[in-house]
């Protein structure tokens, strides 16, 4: 887990282009769901939100939508946003410039097909954080906004418990955090238990919860 520790820490200081928070000045936090789309647990995801009046970003894997694009409906009528995972959840580290632009470039036809003209964007987040520097650039002059972080909740992390999981959001969430959770099975029985204490925790501290 030292990478993503301490991921925010040292990216802001080596690539302080993307976005690693919003600004400090309101109690606000910023949700991400990564992976999704998923049939159940994305809808579950949405649900919850509601419950709070929250509204988050989920960074979708192409792939996923093409499978359930009745999911992605369903995000942006609750009022939520969505950004660019890829398409087949490329780690950019092992990954050519020209297959990863395309990869990133497929997932954004098929998933500006499900939002529309209205609702389109250019966030981006590259899975697992690994991204080369030549592909940051390559991204930026087409416009593509990079979203990091600087809270991750490692829900998907089976080292490590609910109670762990839940700290890692509380004790580093502060104004203007971006915090990272993941719609996916892997991720789904700690973000079940985690989600609803980290919403009613902030909100008791009079936070809201906002899309990029």
């Amino acid at each position: 887990m030292a990478y993503f520790k301490n991921i925010s820490r040292v990216g802001k200081l080596l690539y302080p282009s993307l976005l690693w928070n919003k600004p400090r000045e309101s109690k606000t936090i910023y949700l991400t769901f990564d992976d999704g789309p998923h049939p159940t647990i994305t809808p579950w995801v949405i649900n919850t939100l509601k419950k709070h009046q929250a509204k988050a970003t989920f960074f979708c894997v192409g792939e996923n939508i093409s499978k359930y694009p009745e999911v992605i409906s369903g995000i942006i009528k609750a009022g939520h946003r969505c950004g660019n995972h890829t398409y087949n959840h490329l780690k950019g580290w092992e990954t050519s410039n020209m297959e990863y632009l395309d990869n990133v470039s497929k997932a954004e036809t098929i998933l500006n097909e499900q939002l529309g003209a209205k609702a389109r964007n250019n966030l981006f987040r590259p899975p697992y954080g690994k991204i080369k520097p030549s592909q940051i650039k390559a991204l930026q002059k087409l416009d593509y906004k990079i979203v990091m972080w600087d809270v991750l909740s490692a829900d998907f992390d089976a080292e490590i418990t609910t109670e762990q999981c839940y700290k890692n959001v509380v004790k580093l969430g502060k104004p203007g955090s971006i915090v990272v959770f993941h719609d996916s099975v892997k991720a789904s029985e700690k973000l079940k238990e985690v989600l609803p204490r980290v919403l009613d925790h902030f909100s008791e501290k009079g936070y809201s919860f906002k899309a990029l």
